[in-house]
């Protein structure tokens, strides 16, 4: 239900048991990023932008579907989102250099015109909506081999990667619209990768402090 409030489909969840909270519930699973550059190359090309969007910037399917030109700068590589439900879903995101190309493509091929146009429209040039695109998402996922993948798991991909660089609890809030550090928590998985680095960290610490030591004997 709480991914339903971040994927807009409902305002609030009704599911609100007094003491629930405090128990430890499971990772969700985290698409492979090679696997998120295959459901782009599977999907067709005029949704291409929005799955890499959606992923390297950790938008939610809402904000997405209400992006307009104006909020999508690609000088500063930075995305405006506006949210009316939350202070804190009000952000500005910093996406990598390296989309740029395919978004200056997709505003001159699939865009509404106009300052305010829209960035990702319906197939037919409406609203974009869950239910005109639900089934070009599910397959493109069968296709990529991953039939049980929810587009809002791109979000949960890119929270999961933008944790790896080191960003804190703090700054996983900021970027990804949370109120509260439970909910960027989740991103902060401990991976094998990103645990040996913290190893080969402390264990340069250790040597530093031992090095005094060693010369003096």
């Amino acid at each position: 239900m709480e991914t339903a409030v971040d994927d807009d489909l409902i305002r609030r969840t009704p599911c609100r048991i007094d003491g629930a909270g405090t128990e430890e519930s499971g990772e969700r699973e985290v698409i492979p990023l090679p696997v998120v550059f295959v459901i782009a190359d599977k999907i067709p090309r005029r949704w291409r932008a929005l799955v890499l969007l959606a992923t390297f910037a950790q938008l939610r399917f809402g904000e997405l579907a209400g992006l307009t030109r104006d909020r999508l700068d690609l000088d500063a590589c930075q995305v405006k989102v506006t949210d009316a439900k939350s202070t804190a879903g009000n952000r500005t995101v910093t996406f990598p250099a390296d989309l740029v190309p395919e978004l200056r493509e997709h505003l001159r091929r699939y865009s509404a015109s106009g300052t305010r146009g829209l960035v990702f429209v319906g197939p037919k040039g409406g609203i974009l909506r869950r239910n005109n695109f639900n089934e070009t998402w599910r397959k493109a996922c069968v296709a990529a081999g991953v039939p049980d993948a929810h587009f809002h798991d791109l979000r949960h991909t890119g929270g999961t990667l933008a944790a790896t660089t080191g960003a804190t609890i703090k700054e996983l809030m900021a970027r990804l619209g949370h109120s509260s550090p439970r909910a960027a928590m989740i991103y902060q998985h401990a991976t094998r990768d990103r645990d040996k680095t913290i190893a080969d960290g402390l264990g340069q610490i250790m040597r530093e402090t031992l090095a005094p030591k060693a010369k003096s004997e």
